[in-house]
């Protein structure tokens, strides 16, 4: 079964999603069969590589809230963030642009890591301070996470899997996906949010009853069946 996630490396709602997600995924009884695949999609494609001012100044920019109020927003999401097991500190936040951090997930993504690196870049940008639009930041994180460092600095210097990049967020609109997290499994089901983890789990279930139907084997053409209010007994 495959599950893609849409989602950004500085989304805070998308970090929760994920813990959230994985929650449900251990507790599916076919996790073993389930091949998930991280899409990618920015916030602010217009974003730029270094941080201007803090997370607070930026969110109230770009809502029209004072910094008291952005302040309220980032202490909501810490402590829904909490709950799920992050603990964020987004006093120490550097947002800038992600483009380069998605190209390194589709790297990963053909080296067979792309779920750690993930990880590791939500974990450095939400719980560290890290600047995931910083290249010199990227590599150490990417290394880390199991790629090739001259490789990751290979791609970072040119423009290996950027159509890459354009093609996810080309599909993601033609699914209709305006905001993340955005869970797609076997591009027939939809989830949008950070839901509980139950709901990704109803939908794991659903999706995997839909692909599986019964196949009808063995049996007596004479066996007697009920249907409905009305039962027939077979000729003997």
């Amino acid at each position: 079964m495959q599950v893609e996630i849409w989602s950004d490396v500085v989304c805070p709602w998308c970090y929760i999603g994920k813990r959230r997600f994985e929650t449900a995924l251990g507790r599916f009884a076919h996790a073993d069969e389930v091949e998930v695949t991280w899409r990618s999609f920015e916030l602010d494609a217009a974003a730029p590589r270094r941080p201007l001012g803090t997370l607070d100044e930026m969110l109230a920019r770009k809502y029209g809230v004072t910094a008291a109020q952005a302040a309220t927003m980032n202490a909501r999401v810490t402590t829904e963030a909490a709950g799920e097991g992050p603990a964020y500190r987004l006093d120490l936040a550097q947002p800038g642009n992600t483009f380069d951090a998605h190209r390194l997930l589709h790297l990963a993504a053909d080296r067979g890591v792309q779920g750690a690196l993930k990880e590791r870049l939500m974990a450095a940008y939400f719980t560290e301070g890290l600047g995931v639009g910083d290249s010199a930041a990227l590599v150490p994180i990417a290394v880390e996470a199991g790629l090739d460092e001259q490789e990751v600095r290979g791609v970072l210097a040119g423009d290996a899997y950027a159509e890459a990049v354009r093609d996810d967020e080309r599909r993601g609109a033609g699914f209709g996906i305006r905001g993340v997290p955005f869970v797609v499994v076997d591009e027939r089901y939809g989830v949008s949010g950070a839901q509980p983890p139950d709901a990704f789990l109803k939908v794991l279930e659903q999706a995997w009853t839909a692909s599986r139907p019964l196949t009808m084997v063995g049996g007596s053409a004479k066996a007697g069946a009920c249907e409905g209010d009305a039962c027939a007994v077979p000729a003997q």
